[in-house]
């Protein structure tokens, strides 16, 4: 039996198809045989987090096909460790998007990091979810995870890629890793970026063409100063090698900031990477990685947190050490924007608390209004002057990060939010078409249709057993 006979068979002749079926739909139709897509027009390359949320929701469909998922991406990863945000498709046109493997030029401006031959991609990174994927995908099916050596083959270099953000990306010298982009952090156009960003002198317009306003709405994607001021940056990356450490990172970059979902990310896959151990029969490895998650926790807390708004904020390290309450004595300035990334260190079990019941109240109070005026949370305050229902990342609410508060609600004992942003998610994906992004307060879709991760994050809490990681 095919494929749409086995998901559609058990379904009356005339009845709508399902949601499950709708979700597995879209996945398969975003297949391009060894990864998946975001969207077939607007985002038609692997991208590196999608694909680790993508995994999360394919593992229910076809473990295999998860599997392969990863390793596609994987197996780009560049020889000092980072795993690129941008695995190019060398069948799409150049003009298809922008920024192209033309303006990355990984193979020789990124060859003194070890940038892979026989690929192209990008050369900067994104959220590092890779290893609770792996995890994950492995719980799905670990017989077919054990015949294949999955987590074997896959550990060496998730370690590699931990290690990379751990130290090459230590730039505040505390332990958390700094991003050198706003597209490094995945909330690419937040007003969390507007401060640091105002430091950066945009690329000319006319050394580019944007390709994304060909599949959007103008009114829904970054202005085209924000966009040059990217462009900038990126370039300025590359031209010097893709360096961190002192010509990189600490060096000439206009742009370094650590970020707490970035960071929570990276110590919730510790978690999953010490889980890996384990299973592959490395307990001193893994008690280290755990003990390692546990320190970065209170790391997170001692540099991120304010106590008096009750979130964690984004440091700005290219700015004064003065500036924001309780920052004396280190290094850069909290950049007091409420962005929904200061919500997500809820997915972390060694969290305090109090913290965890302060974020909670945030989550629920009127910066992001869950169980009042918002659907879903938005990606950035509803109270504040940046704030807008539509246009990227600078209000709209997605599915990837209140996936990940779904979860947290759920950890730290919080069920019944849980279960009803469960069901909000639900609904919207129905209603909107498993779109990109939506409008907080109404769902109504924004951006691509049929996007990959809000169908896959779709399949995985109609489908998830609910396990994780515990500290």
């Amino acid at each position: 039996m095919g494929r749409t006979a086995q998901l559609t068979a058990a379904a009356p002749r005339r009845a709508a198809p399902s949601l499950r079926t709708r979700a597995a739909e879209v996945l398969w139709a975003n297949w391009m045989g060894t990864s998946t897509v975001p969207s077939r027009q607007l985002y038609p390359h692997q991208w590196s987090w999608d694909s680790a949320f993508i995994a999360i929701g394919l593992r229910h469909l076809s473990p295999l096909r998860a599997q392969l998922e990863l390793e596609t991406l994987l197996s780009a990863q560049w020889g000092d460790g980072r795993v690129p945000h941008i695995v190019f498709n060398p069948a799409v046109p150049l003009d298809a998007y922008f920024p192209s493997p033309d303006f990355w030029r990984s193979t020789t401006a990124g060859r003194a990091a070890g940038a892979p031959c026989a690929v192209q991609t990008s050369g900067i990174v994104q959220p590092p979810v890779h290893a609770l994927a792996v995890w994950l995908v492995h719980r799905a099916d670990p017989g077919l995870s054990r015949a294949r050596s999955f987590l074997a083959r896959a550990h060496p270099r998730l370690a590699a890629w931990h290690r990379y953000l751990l130290h090459r990306r230590n730039a505040g010298g505390a332990g958390l890793a700094c991003v050198v982009h706003p597209w490094e952090q995945g909330m690419d156009n937040s007003p969390c970026w507007d401060a640091p960003l105002n430091r950066i002198t945009p690329a000319d317009p006319s050394a580019y063409r944007r390709a994304d306003l060909a599949h959007g709405a103008p009114e829904d994607r970054p202005t085209d100063l924000d966009y040059g001021r990217y462009v900038r940056l990126a370039a300025d990356y590359r031209d010097r090698g893709y360096g961190d450490g002192a010509g990189g990172v600490s060096g000439a970059g206009g742009f370094a900031v650590e970020d707490p979902a970035f960071n929570a990310l990276l110590i919730a896959s510790e978690y999953a990477l010490a889980l890996i151990e384990a299973e592959l029969g490395m307990p001193g490895a893994s008690a280290g990685r755990r003990a390692r998650a546990r320190t970065l926790t209170g790391v997170l807390v001692e540099r991120l947190w304010d106590p008096v708004d009750g979130m964690f904020f984004c440091r700005d390290l290219r700015a004064g050490d003065s500036g924001h309450s309780g920052d004396s004595g280190r290094s850069g300035q909290l950049v007091p924007e409420r962005g929904v990334g200061g919500l997500i260190p809820l997915i972390l079990p060694a969290l305090p608390r109090p913290i965890a019941a302060a974020l909670v109240r945030t989550a629920y109070g009127p910066h992001f209004g869950l169980g009042g005026p918002a659907r879903l949370a938005p990606s950035y305050d509803l109270t504040g002057s940046a704030f807008d229902a539509r246009r990227y990342w600078r209000g709209p609410a997605w599915f990837n990060t209140n996936w990940l508060l779904e979860r947290g609600l759920r950890l730290h004992g919080e069920l019944a939010r849980a279960d009803g942003l469960r069901r909000s998610l639900l609904e919207v994906a129905g209603e909107s078409g498993f779109a990109e992004y939506v409008d907080p307060h109404t769902g109504r879709g924004c951006g691509a249709r049929g996007f990959g991760w809000s169908a896959a994050l779709t399949l995985d809490l109609l489908l998830d057993d609910q396990g994780g990681v515990q500290g």
